[in-house]
């Protein structure tokens, strides 16, 4: 395959998934796999690297931090990628389903593909009913304020490299995922969903696993969905 493609999954405290995630990647499809250390207190290093992932280590705090230490790291290298994936580290989706992912970006000349939970067949229990419900309004409220038809803000996601340069990302937390989809909708940027399956993930989420992140998280999309308008 000639489009080049790099892998960033940012992990806070993921030492009994993160190993299982950058395994499943196909490697034949990715230069590079990296795993952004977000000031954990466990193993995750360890089991990134075992694995083969490059760890990077971000000591501040935020969901948005890491990926954007991942993307430091990406300007930085001489040759860039064609393709960013975004991962989570949870193990909670299919890192097997990366070609499908990027597909309509290397044969339709698609910007940005997200990974669509909806679509796609969800384990009993992977996704609460507030990520539910919060995922439905705020895909809604980009489709009447922006016109673009969302199902998810999933975080697996392609986007091309020169397309995520130009959306400038800038969010540090819980909004970074639908930052890049309100962005890339308010400059027409050609974008589309792929059905992906979900399971539960491995341990407990750091978001929607507290009462603080889900509120908190909530008020971050809504907040950036009105920002951006």
């Amino acid at each position: 395959m000639d489009s080049k493609i790099v892998v960033i999954i940012p992990a806070f405290n993921e030492e009994n998934a993160v190993g299982k995630v950058v395994k499943a990647i196909p490697k034949e499809w990715v230069e590079e796999i990296v795993v952004v250390n977000n000031n954990s207190t466990d193993q995750t290093r360890q089991a990134a690297e075992q694995e083969g992932a490059l760890v990077l280590d971000q000591p501040i705090k935020g969901y948005g931090n890491a990926c954007l230490k991942g993307m430091e790291y990406v300007k930085s290298k001489t040759k860039k990628p064609d393709i960013i994936v975004f991962l989570d580290a949870d193990y909670s989706d299919y890192p097997e389903q990366l070609p499908d992912l990027v597909k309509p970006i290397l044969e339709d000349r698609m910007d940005m593909v997200i990974g669509s939970r909806a679509l796609g067949e969800r384990e009993g229990g992977s996704m609460t009913f507030p990520q539910v419900f919060g995922n439905r309004l705020a895909t809604r409220l980009i489709w009447l304020f922006y016109g673009y038809r969302f199902t998810d803000l999933g975080p697996f996601r392609a986007i091309r490299w020169d397309k995520l340069m130009e959306i400038n990302m800038k969010d540090k937390t819980f909004g970074w995922t639908v930052e890049m989809q309100v962005k890339a909708a308010k400059m027409k940027m050609k974008c589309t969903e792929v059905p992906m399956a979900y399971r539960n993930r491995i341990g407990k989420s750091k978001v929607s696993g507290t009462v603080y992140g889900t509120v908190m998280a909530g008020y971050k999309i809504l907040y950036t969905i009105f920002k951006y308008l």
